[in-house]
């Protein structure tokens, strides 16, 4: 009916038998014996995984210390910009102050007058 299986094996096979060897020494590493061994091929691709990830990590990392410089950098001119920016209204505000306003007209000789009159409103009638 049903045949049992055998727990043991009766033949190991070399390769069987070299797996079970421990391994790990220093000198399996310098050779690079270690990248030979079944286990090693067999998870290839998780350590291709995880080396891509770290490679991936470290751009991020670049990545974003140069945004943050570039960001810093572009804080710094937009700081510059506005002094300018209050700088030149001020001086803006000044120059057309009506007393500087005079001061230019004469000093480029133009043959303008300042009004004695003052302002008139005009109302319209709907």
């Amino acid at each position: 009916m049903f045949r049992l299986k055998r727990k043991y094996k009766e033949f190991i096979s070399p390769k069987e038998e070299l797996k079970e060897t421990p391994s790990g020494s220093f000198k399996d590493v310098l050779s690079g014996d270690v990248l030979s061994k079944d286990v090693v091929v067999q998870h290839l691709p998780f350590i291709l995984f995880i080396a891509i990830l770290g490679i991936y990590y470290i751009s991020n990392r670049y990545q974003s210390e140069r945004v943050y410089r570039e960001m810093v950098s572009l804080e710094k001119e937009l700081k510059e910009l506005r002094f300018e920016a209050i700088t030149t209204a001020s001086d803006l505000m000044y120059m057309s102050k009506q007393s500087e306003v005079v001061k230019r007209v004469k000093k480029e000789g133009l043959d303008l007058v300042e009004s004695t009159k003052p302002p008139v409103k005009i109302y319209l009638d709907k």
